[in-house]
């Protein structure tokens, strides 16, 4: 199953393959990868490992996969699902930058395109968490349409449903 880049207005999400997360855990480019200085970050090493972890398990996820942040065609960073939607539907995303690139609005602007991806593939909806002690996170995910839902001693929960969802 080929799974499609999906462009923003500034950047460009692109699937990663078993191959590709294969890499990225072993922290080894390969030919023709365009990594930005300090790619892969220790979450995209965890999100990657989760996903190679998953299609054993279960197989191949659609699109509920993780996603290279490439800008000008070179790699800052991460996001995407930490597995298939709950039993409710719900996917949970996750996401990172490299250090050069935060505070731009690329980590809004990639998440508002991974719920679009959710959205369409049927979802009912999106969540994900921050520590409490991160509140650039937490504006990233209200910028991105996700209000605040909740929040224990040491997370924050974010979460938007979809009124038009077919689950």
């Amino acid at each position: 199953m080929k799974i499609e880049s999906v462009a923003t207005g500034r950047l460009l999400l692109h699937p990663v393959t078993v191959d590709a997360a294969q890499r990225i855990v072993a922290r080894e480019p390969g030919e023709g990868d365009r990594w930005g200085e300090a790619y892969p970050q220790d979450g995209d090493v965890r999100a990657c490992t989760g996903f190679l972890r998953g299609v054993a398990e279960r197989g191949e996820p659609g699109v509920y996969r993780p996603y290279e942040i490439r800008l000008d065609g070179v790699v800052v960073g991460g996001i995407g699902f930490h597995g298939p939607p709950d039993a409710d539907g719900v996917a949970t995303v996750g996401y990172g930058l490299v250090p050069a690139v935060r505070g731009k609005g690329y980590a809004s602007e990639s998440l508002r395109a991974l719920i679009g991806i959710a959205r369409r593939a049927g979802a009912s909806g999106v969540r994900g968490d921050a520590d409490l002690t991160n509140p650039d996170s937490h504006r990233v995910m209200e910028a991105a349409g996700m209000p605040c839902v909740g929040e224990d001693e040491t997370l924050r929960y974010f979460e938007v449903r979809f009124a038009d969802s077919a689950l």
